[in-house]
């Protein structure tokens, strides 16, 4: 048992930066790359950017879009070794957004101002927002190099905004702000291990 303990240690110590993808955000046309780096045998911190810089036409409901960066920091807690089965972690988010004609398909809630996951159907919206979470996860290990990385987490977020008509040349309606609580992210995501 001491035997295989020591050879655990050594091939995690080993392997101690990590880049990935989260094929969902993928599949949404959202590139993005993040970077996963262990601080020690139980510990690690991740780093995953986001862009969605696209808009779309279409005859049936004109021009769309749900435009937005994002970067998230995370600190993550392993109960066995980095890189190996569950993990916890608390992580914080920032970015931009500018939204119209779309249904913005976030599972949670707005409150103390516009609900813009509705509100974006028939008005722009445009801003930014800030917050934090708790992350749940856990990773499979495909090959020396390879893994596959299955999270979610949940949090809040402080979102401010300036509200137009819908098209692009319409005028200011309103500022504002509200909150969303709720998931804050979700991922399957390919890992390169170095």
């Amino acid at each position: 048992m001491a035997l295989l303990l020591c050879f655990c240690a050594t091939y995690t110590q080993a392997q101690t930066v990590a880049v990935k993808t989260n094929l969902l955000t993928d599949m949404t046309l959202t590139p993005n790359i993040g970077a996963e780096a262990s601080l020690g045998m139980r510990s690690s911190v991740n780093l995953v950017y986001g862009i969605n810089p696209w808009s779309f036409d279409s005859d049936t409901h004109g021009k769309r879009k749900a435009k937005f960066w994002v970067l998230m920091p995370e600190y993550r807690w392993w109960p066995c070794t980095v890189f190996n089965g569950h993990f916890f972690g608390v992580h914080a988010m920032g970015g931009q957004f500018n939204a119209s004609n779309v249904s913005i398909p976030l599972p949670g809630g707005f409150f103390g101002g516009d609900n813009i996951r509705s509100g974006a159907r028939h008005s722009r919206y445009q801003g930014g927002f800030a917050g934090a979470g708790l992350t749940y996860g856990y990773q499979w290990t495909l090959s020396r190099h390879w893994n596959l990385e299955a999270e979610i987490g949940v949090g809040y977020n402080y979102v401010w905004y300036d509200k137009y008509g819908c098209g692009e040349c319409e005028g200011k309606i309103k500022s504002g702000h509200t909150n969303y609580a709720g998931i804050t992210k979700l991922g399957l995501s390919f890992l390169y291990i170095f």
